[in-house]
């Protein structure tokens, strides 16, 4: 199926990348607001214009899309005018993550190289899993939440809406980080965040308080239209070694 990517920087590069590497759909090109970048390409794919190209996806053969931005909610904001115009979402999975066949996995989600999705994992839509992190047991990340590269979640770890988790983060077990919370880099989480709220540190500790009272629960039930992993992993092929026929000794 040909798809367009929704963002043409940085992270749509790794998207791009991703989708390469995974063999699973042709990219017909990208699609971003900056209208300098109309009719130039990155990474050998044209940018084919800003979001009003999805009328003509039915004349290029697109069938699909992915928002590669890294603003969860503009990313989330973007997936919805998509859906709403009737485009379906993919996601974007590198081969070399090692993901549990019974976790489960929404839409226009994008997890990239290293990455380690273990047992009964939920994983909503828009949600960003970057470089090498690691989402141990039974965990839920949330639509539209960002794990960013080498962060470290223990098993029963919530991670709700649109919240941020920094580089290198480690959150210990059954902790929830609340909707729109940021937890900075190399901090070590011991204990709930609240929604909107900062920590930094290790152990972590607040330094921006909510304001918002806090709509979300450990208990809400997922939301997200999630499907097995096993049937969205393209996972390479393994080459069957081949012995060598004996060599006959010499007469």
């Amino acid at each position: 199926m040909k798809i367009a990517i929704v963002g043409a920087g940085g992270h749509g590069r790794v998207v791009l990348d991703i989708i390469r590497n995974s063999h699973q759909f042709e990219v017909a090109g990208f699609l971003d607001s900056n209208p300098a970048l109309h009719t130039q390409s990155t990474d050998g794919v044209e940018i084919l214009g800003d979001l009003s190209v999805v009328d003509q996806f039915g004349e290029l053969g697109i069938g699909g899309a992915i928002v590669a931005i890294g603003d969860n909610q503009v990313r989330r904001k973007y997936a919805a005018m998509l859906s709403k115009n009737g485009v379906s979402l993919v996601s974007a999975i590198h081969p070399s993550a090692s993901i549990a066949d019974n976790a489960r996995i929404g839409k226009n989600v994008v997890i990239t190289s290293g990455s380690t999705i273990c047992a009964h994992v939920i994983v909503e839509d828009s949600a960003l899993l970057n470089t090498g992190c690691i989402i141990d047991h039974e965990s839920t990340i949330r639509a539209g939440a960002h794990i960013c590269p080498g962060v470290r979640l223990a098993g029963h770890v919530t991670v709700q809406e649109s919240s941020f988790v920094g580089i290198g983060a480690t959150v210990i077990q059954g902790v929830t980080i609340g909707e729109c919370a940021v937890v900075g880099a190399g901090a070590v989480v011991l204990e709930d965040v609240p929604a909107y709220s900062t920590v930094v540190g290790v152990p972590a500790a607040l330094v921006k308080a909510s304001h918002v009272p806090s709509a979300t629960s450990t208990q809400r039930p997922s939301t997200a239209d999630v499907h097995p992993a096993r049937s969205l992993v393209s996972r390479p092929k393994r080459r069957r070694l081949v012995q060598p026929e004996p060599v006959p000794a010499e007469a």
